[in-house]
C-alpha cells in the first residue's frame, strides 16, 4: 500500500445520500399504480443496486414482469425532474472534501449511474467545479465492478492506482477498487443490506462515518 495521494469515490450510498430522492421518484411511480408507498427506511438498501432493482422490489415483480421496463423508465423521468430535491452530502463528506482540497490531494467521482443523471444532479449541487474527474456508468464501454473506469480516473488525476484510494459502499465497488490495484474503503454509513458482509469482502479498511476516511489516510500516510 503507498502514500494516498488521490481519493475516487461511489457516488451513491457514498459521497452523497440520494435515497430520499430515488425513494420521492419510485413512490411516485407506485401510487400512479395504485401501489402503497413505501418507507424510506425500506427503500434505502436497495439504492445501490440501481432503477431496476428499485422498480422490481418497489413493486415486487420478477425480471420478466412485462411493465418492468415502462415502470422503470417511468421512475427515471420523476427521478431526473427532481435530480437533487432532497440530495445531500452525507454527514461529515464537506470537511473531508474540504480537507483533501486543503491538503492538495485530487478527489473525483466513479459511479454506476449513467451520466445523464450524474452531471446536472453534480452541477445542481456545486461540486463538478471541485471534483477532479467523473466517470459515470457509460462513460466507457465497461462498469464496476470491472476495473476499467476506476483506471480511467487515475489516468485523468494524473495518480497511479497503487497511490489511491476508492470508497464504496457495495462489494462491486471494492472488487472493481481491488481489480484495478487500488486501496479500498467500505463505507459502512451508505446503503448496505442486511445480507451484505463487508467485513469478508477484504476491503483496505471501513468506516462508519466520512470523517474517518481521513483518519484512516492519516495512519496510512504517516
Amino acid at each position: 500500500m503507498g502514500l494516498i495521494q488521490s481519493v475516487l469515490f461511489d457516488l451513491d450510498g457514498t459521497l452523497l445520500d440520494t435515497a430520499p430522492t430515488l425513494g420521492f421518484a419510485l413512490n411516485v411511480v407506485l401510487s400512479e399504480q395504485q401501489r402503497m408507498k413505501l418507507p424510506l427506511e425500506q427503500i434505502r438498501p436497495w439504492v445501490s443496486f440501481g432503477a431496476r432493482a428499485l422498480v422490481r422490489q418497489g413493486f415486487q415483480i420478477e425480471e420478466d414482469h412485462p411493465k418492468l421496463e415502462v415502470w422503470r423508465q417511468r421512475f427515471l423521468t420523476v427521478y431526473a425532474e427532481h435530480i437533487a430535491q432532497d440530495t445531500q452530502l452525507f454527514p461529515g463528506m464537506a470537511d473531508v472534501l474540504n480537507t483533501l482540497e486543503k491538503r492538495g490531494i485530487p478527489w473525483g467521482i466513479v459511479t454506476n449511474k449513467p451520466a445523464y443523471l450524474t452531471q446536472p444532479l453534480l452541477e445542481n449541487l456545486g461540486l463538478n467545479v471541485r471534483s477532479h474527474c467523473l466517470v459515470s456508468g457509460d462513460t466507457l464501454p465497461y462498469s464496476k465492478p470491472h476495473p476499467a473506469p476506476l483506471l480511467q480516473a487515475c489516468q485523468w488525476l494524473n495518480c497511479s492506482p497503487q497511490n489511491s484510494v476508492y470508497i464504496g459502499d457495495a462489494l462491486r465497488d471494492i472488487e472493481a477498487g481491488q481489480r484495478a490495484g487500488m486501496s479500498t474503503v467500505v463505507a459502512l454509513y451508505g446503503y448496505l443490506s442486511a445480507t451484505d458482509k463487508p467485513w469478508e469482502w477484504g476491503a483496505s479498511a471501513m468506516v462508519e462515518q466520512p470523517l474517518a476516511l481521513l483518519n484512516w489516510m492519516d495512519s496510512v500516510n504517516g
